[in-house]
């Protein structure tokens, strides 16, 4: 397989054939519009992601001479990998372990601090392993606690749930016995666990297990300035497989310890069995023996970059989980036992659960943030978001996403069971005060939004005197120049996202330590706990805890809603689809039960394209990648060897390469690493619009800069009516780069720039003249 990236060219027999492989962007799209023709052909690949060309240009290699101007244009569509079934929406509730993996990547670049990088590393995996405990002790708060333990023990509520009558105590059943009655909604979280896990295990052997190639580092390769170039980097099949049994096994611990503690509180009673007592202590000790496997799991290995990893921990894989599973049947056992006298009464035992699962969240954030100033100050970068604070802040709204959900989720279970009648006590004291914190987040929300929305009108107002002056010959048009003005304000929106993220991180961490203390110090709800409290504050309390459910359910229904459209509707993937593809770009290394990385098939899939084809006709190639694909380009390129890179050139259009990935990953998209891929290829031209609100300059530093960058692109192509555009030319904003002529232009520059020829690899010491780069 390493033939592909290692063997020595051949120099072609005809003259060297030239391809521009086009890679698509956000919303996908088909070969057939890439490509400018209604008749295509596959070259390689499968239903989920292909290559694609003309039929007339199909057997290219093999008539070179019949292409010797124009290149031949292939098409990687991957679109498939992203979208497809409307069903794959439901990923988006797993969006707090998205969020959380993404904290992962955005570590500050950090040169020579290898321990500080781990322990970053490791401080996510953890909060990352919190949320999964979280998600399941939720559910578990709702089936075990609310449903089966409170509404099916107590009359009024069972009657009007008549589904419950054979939990009831009243109707004196088999399942009747409290510890009966945990014991067969266990099954709930249980499968929910075993859901998660079987999703897990699917897309791991569709995503991480697709092998890149097989290549060493070269002794003079430098992997340093970004580890995308690194061998293993897009092959994480051994550390997801291990998340997943540490994960896994930690959902059923947390089942087994929901189900055993209430019947091991009574058991430690006055008059409790006493062999019950000893078997109830037996399965804590080793309920507690579990959970130091799961976190040694954790703690003890994190991605292997550095080679191809192939390697199975096969025992752990199978056994942890495996483990964890006779523990819970053992646990519902245990509860299940005749206990005469026992009664249910008031809460499970869920309080402190929840308000140490909060702690623990809180200062695994903060000690994030302080490793993370450390490694920023070591390398200090001012284009990084928030100063190096981007991967702590993420972290703590994946963390606040989690409770909020937990928080809102068992809310509305309790109201529903219970209606307004208060005939049981409810979810625990914590997850009400947390669900009472939304509308005075969105209070903060829409305060921002609003002085947001002055600045952007602000904007407005000086690009109108910005837009005149670049249409000087054109009749004067305001409406023309006023949408235009629109346009170009709009697209800054996009620089302003890190202070969003900071003011939503910061509001977060403040109403989240609130709620925590507020719950701690009264152990009442906010309505009950603020009752002595002037009437305006009562008042303010209430209100908040009666729409925090609410708008809890009416987000769910939103977020559904439009994650099924945006994989339906392409104009809506567009708007939304960025945020998304960015988060699913970077692979499991955090929380094995995100929605998989689409990169870890994609990357791979270019890299071998490039390869085979640059060694099989030493012909010419330019990589030309819109959008999120030119990120996929760019990781590609750096995946080949340095002799490969440097016969392919690189076209990148509406790219967030510096806009997004260099200001919030600045560890492998910044100044350092796009400046060793301006050096590596051997050539790059990078086309952007002021309208666009997601593509941007590169901005190297130095000559370097202006050799990437060209200049602002004109949009709309023509302010008014002229003879090439008798109708009014739309604003283009991120799409249609192809139909500038720029576009033509650049790729034909880049074409004569590459050497048909296999450059000499470059010796130390080499100038860039002396290894064959052309000039600027």
């Amino acid at each position: 397989m390493s033939d592909g990236a290692d063997g020595p060219a051949q120099k072609p027999k005809e003259p060297g054939i030239a391809l521009e492989l086009l890679v698509h962007g956000v919303g996908g799209a088909t070969p057939e519009k890439m490509l400018d023709d209604p008749r295509t052909v596959r070259i390689t690949g499968d239903d989920t992601a292909a290559v694609f060309r003309r039929a007339d240009h199909a057997d290219a290699e093999t008539s070179p001479r019949d292409h010797p101007d124009e290149p031949v244009p292939e098409a990687y569509v991957w679109s498939n990998l992203t979208s497809g079934n409307s069903a794959r929406a439901l990923w988006l509730l797993l969006l707090p372990f998205m969020v959380v993996n993404l904290a992962h990547w955005m570590r500050p670049r950090a040169r020579g601090h290898d321990r500080k990088v781990r322990l970053y590393g490791l401080l996510v995996r953890l909060a990352g392993l919190t949320l999964t405990v979280l998600l399941v002790a939720a559910v578990c708060e709702v089936a075990l606690d609310l449903t089966a333990w409170q509404c099916a023990g107590t009359r009024a509520c069972a009657e009007r749930h008549s589904w419950l009558g054979f939990l009831s105590p009243v109707d004196g059943g088999w399942w009747s016995a409290p510890g009966r009655r945990l014991a067969l909604p266990a099954l709930v979280p249980a499968a929910l666990t075993g859901l998660l896990w079987y999703l897990s295990r699917r897309t791991w052997s569709a995503y991480e297990s697709q092998q890149p190639i097989l290549r060493p580092v070269e002794p003079d390769e430098d992997t340093s300035r970004t580890a995308l170039g690194r061998p293993g980097f897009w092959y994480g099949r051994r550390l997801v497989a291990r998340l997943r049994a540490a994960h896994t096994a930690a959902g059923l611990l947390t089942v087994a310890a929901a189900v055993g503690s209430a019947a091991a509180r009574f058991d430690r009673g006055p008059g409790g069995p006493a062999l019950l007592d000893t078997l109830g202590w037996l399965l804590t000790a080793a309920l507690a023996a579990g959970a130091a496997v799961v976190l040694w799991v954790v703690c003890r290995r994190g991605r292997s970059e550095n080679r191809l990893d192939q390697e199975l921990d096969e025992h752990l894989v199978r056994r942890l989980p495996l483990a964890a599973l006779v523990l819970l049947v053992l646990a519902m056992v245990y509860a299940g036992w005749d206990r005469p006298g026992w009664v249910s009464e008031g809460r499970l035992p869920g309080d402190a659960a929840f308000g140490g699962i909060a702690l623990l969240q809180g200062l695994l954030v903060i000690v994030l943030a302080m490793v993370a100033h450390l490694l920023y100050r070591s390398h200090p970068d001012p284009r990084a978001a928030m100063g190096g604070f981007g991967g702590p802040a993420v972290a703590m709204l994946a963390c606040a996403l989690g409770g909020v959900m937990s928080g809102g989720l068992s809310q509305r279970a309790a109201d529903w069971l219970d209606g307004t009648r208060a005939s049981i006590p409810g979810p625990p004291v914590l997850l009400t005060w947390q669900s009472s914190v939304i509308p005075p987040l969105l209070i903060v929300l829409l305060v921002f939004c609003g002085v947001l929305a002055w600045r952007t009108w602000r904007l407005c107002r000086t690009e109108l005197r910005a837009v005149r002056p670049d249409h000087p010959d054109d009749p004067q048009d305001p409406t023309r120049t006023r949408r235009i003005a629109n346009a170009r304000a709009m697209a800054t929106l996009t620089d302003r996202a890190p202070l969003l993220v900071a003011v939503l991180s910061t509001t977060t961490l403040l109403l989240g330590a609130g709620a925590l203390v507020g719950a701690m110090v009264s152990d009442k709800v906010p309505s009950a706990a603020t009752e002595p409290a002037p009437a305006f504050l009562h008042s303010a309390a209430e209100t908040a805890q009666a729409l925090g459910s609410w708008l809890i359910s009416l987000g769910f229904i939103l977020f559904v809603t439009w994650g099924r459209r945006a994989y339906k509707d392409a104009s809506a993937r567009r708007t939304i689809g960025i945020l998304w593809d960015v988060g699913t770009f970077w692979p499991r290394a955090a929380h094995p039960f995100a929605p998989p990385c689409y990169a870890e098939r994609a990357v791979p899939d270019l890299t071998w394209r490039m390869a085979t084809w640059t060694r099989a006709t030493g012909g010419r190639l330019v990589i030309s990648g819109h959008s999120q694909g030119s990120v996929l380009a760019a990781a590609a390129a750096w995946q080949l060897t340095p002799s490969a890179r440097k016969r392919v050139a690189l076209l990148t259009y509406g790219s967030p390469l510096e806009r997004l990935y260099g200001r919030w990953f600045p560890a492998h998209f910044g100044p350092a690493a796009l400046s060793s891929l301006h050096h590596d290829v051997d050539c790059w031209r990078n086309l952007y619009r002021l309208t666009d609100p997601i593509g941007g300059p590169v901005r190297l530093a130095g000559d370097c800069g202006p050799e990437v960058d060209r200049d602002a692109l004109d949009d709309p192509l023509a302010y008014g009516r002229t003879d090439t555009h008798p109708l009014p030319a739309p604003i283009l904003g991120h799409s249609d780069y192809q139909a500038d002529p720029a576009f033509a232009e650049e790729r034909e520059r880049l074409l004569a720039r590459l050497r048909p020829e296999l450059p000499a690899p470059r010796r130390k010491g080499e100038t860039q003249g002396e290894s064959g780069r052309s000039p600027a």
